[in-house]
């Protein structure tokens, strides 16, 4: 049968045992970045924003202060607060697949080797 090109039965159950092991590894992870708080804040410092690992918004924080600000910076500062909080979550859910995986390529959109 070695003729045919196929792996032995000795590398299909190791490659059986490592995908098992990922999955295992892949649901631990998931949980872990569900109980992770991650925080992105305004450049000025009057809104924080909190979102999971999992990119869920959990929790918002402004300065009393913040509270006088015309409509624009309210609006720009809550952006700014949101888009530093999933920019931070996106970059350790990658980080995390990639310890996860060792690295190996599976194309799975967002997680593109070339944005790293």
């Amino acid at each position: 049968m070695a003729g045919f090109g196929l792996p032995n039965f000795g590398q299909i159950t190791e490659a059986f045992k490592k995908a098992k092991q990922i999955q295992q590894d892949a649901q631990k992870l998931q949980e872990e970045l569900e109980l992770m708080e991650i925080a992105g804040e305004s450049e000025d410092s009057s809104v924080k924003v909190w979102i999971s690992g999992n990119q869920v918004p959990l929790r918002v924080e402004v300065s009393e202060n913040f509270l006088n600000s015309d409509k624009e910076t309210v609006e720009k500062n809550i952006l700014d607060a949101i888009q530093k909080a999933h920019e931070s979550s996106t970059k350790t859910m990658k980080d995390r697949m990639n310890d996860l995986t060792g690295g190996l390529n599976f194309n799975l959109p967002g997680f593109d080797d070339k944005e790293s």
